[in-house]
């Protein structure tokens, strides 16, 4: 069915004078910018002097968690790599020699350079093996040093778990935060 005439609305360019030709508002606009912008304070950091104030949702360099015993907590289910828009992950699993577990993972790599950091590996684990930690500073000279086995993902663990600015976005349960009663709130009075 075609628009009727009476419903369609034309709508005529503005009529511009001779400052708009000359552009003369656009550059006292832009004028008066920059002049608001240079009386306001600086936002850059001095960094590596200052260190940035993150915030605590801020997802960064990824870890392999371990369990009690000090083993990695993996399970090998292949739910991190089947849930990762970049396809940066790959397992390869083997039997497990625990008799608490079926697989663990033989070789667990994250390629960092591939990862777009956005959470849905942390997410999508049943066991909170993988995390996100807060660190940000990842440098690598070569290709393969931004490959992180799962040695190297084991160290972050080591190296960020006693870590008071590293937050903690899972609990340590055996069965993972889906098994845990929710946290009460405390109320405001």
């Amino acid at each position: 069915m075609p628009i009727a005439e009476k419903d369609v609305k034309w709508v005529e360019p503005p009529k511009l004078g001779l400052f708009d030709y000359l552009y003369v508002p656009a550059v006292v606009t832009g004028l008066m910018t920059t002049a608001r912008h240079m009386f306001q304070k600086p936002v850059t950091q001095q960094y590596p002097e200052q260190e940035p104030d993150l915030p605590p949702n801020y997802r960064g360099v990824h870890r392999l968690n371990r369990d009690e015993q000090g083993r990695v907590k993996c399970v090998a289910c292949y739910m991190c790599a089947t849930a990762c828009p970049a396809h940066c992950i790959d397992i390869v699993a083997a039997p497990s020699p625990w008799p608490d577990r079926e697989k663990y993972p033989e070789t667990f790599v994250i390629d960092e350079l591939r990862c777009i950091y956005c959470g849905m590996c942390e997410e999508a684990c049943p066991v909170d093996a993988i995390e996100l930690t807060s660190l940000y500073d990842l440098t690598g000279l070569s290709r393969e040093e931004m490959i992180f086995d799962k040695e190297k993902l084991l160290s972050v663990y080591d190296q960020t778990k006693n870590s008071p600015k590293d937050p903690v976005r899972t609990s340590a349960g055996r069965l993972s935060v889906a098994s845990e009663p929710p946290r009460e709130t405390p109320k405001a009075s």
